[in-house]
């Protein structure tokens, strides 16, 4: 397929709500923020021809990153190197801040957004499974409606999501946890920079005195066909005492929950073993 630019037409809005109206066309155009993988597809010729919406440059989009009560709020268009340069992430919520620094290069963290992560909806998606483990929640927006979606509860398939094409993220919200967790988040790629994932896994957990677990989040990227929460083996560490057994019975479980994908940077098999080596490597450090 060869691409020309006059087989595209971008349409700038200079409110949300003029750009929700323009969503509500037919055919709707294709929203985009920082435009990084489209850019990419353009690139090698595979970009649909057709409308494009830009969102970059909407200032209702643009309120960066709030800390309100007991959440934190990243508006839609908040970068990955917004979440770098902002003092809070250097002591709270860390996972945030990792996701962030392995995505791409310096120039994709720069203009790529999480909110666009999250609507690009690869199963390798960097920011999603940290965004996951903290519970946050998406409010998507058109014209006329406004609502909120937990984000595991979003995807349901490969590029499936809880989503109409007249719909836009506008804003994230996560809740500041009120328990001091352990934390883990761990992507194998190639190389240690600059790769797409193989396996990510994203996790949190909090103990009580008697080494129960009171709370525990397990989030898996490009493993499955979307980012996927471990709801199986959660239910199973949930209320017991963390000891090596306990691990050793997650760590078979995952084996079975998680049906892996086969595609051009790894196996099935590959994945599924590695999946299971950073569930145990995640447990055990919180021994």
């Amino acid at each position: 397929m060869r691409n020309y630019l006059q087989d595209y037409c971008v349409v700038s809005c200079p409110s949300l709500q003029e750009a929700l109206m323009a969503l509500q066309g037919t055919p709707a155009p294709i929203p985009m923020a920082g435009g990084t993988d489209l850019m990419v597809y353009l690139n090698y010729r595979r970009l649909p021809a057709g409308s494009y919406l830009d969102l970059f440059n909407i200032p209702e989009l643009k309120q960066g990153i709030q800390i309100q009560d007991n959440k934190v709020v990243f508006s839609a268009l908040t970068t990955y190197m917004d979440v770098r340069m902002h003092p809070y992430f250097q002591n709270n919520m860390k996972l945030l801040l990792h996701a962030a620094k392995v995505v791409g290069a310096i120039g994709i963290q720069t203009r790529g957004t999480w909110a666009g992560n999250i609507i690009n909806a690869s199963p390798a998606a960097d920011g999603v499974p940290a965004l996951m483990v903290y519970d946050a929640k998406i409010t998507l927006a058109s014209a006329y409606n406004e609502r909120q979606v937990l984000l595991s509860d979003f995807y349901h398939g490969y590029k499936k999501m809880d989503r109409s094409p007249q719909e836009i993220i506008t804003k994230i919200t996560i809740p500041i946890p009120q328990t001091k967790d352990h934390e883990y988040y761990r992507k194998v790629g190639e190389r240690k920079a600059q790769a797409i994932s193989k396996v990510i896994l994203a996790g949190r957990l909090s103990l009580d005195g008697q080494k129960k677990i009171q709370s525990i989040r397990i989030v898996y990227g490009s493993v499955m066909p979307y980012t996927y929460r471990s709801n199986k083996t959660e239910e199973l560490l949930l209320g017991n005492e963390l000891n090596h057994k306990l691990i050793q019975e997650a760590v078979s479980l995952i084996g079975k929950e998680l049906q892996p994908i086969d595609d051009i940077r790894s196996t099935a098999l590959y994945r599924r073993k590695v999946a299971q080596n950073l569930l145990e490597e995640f447990l055990c450090s919180a021994l």
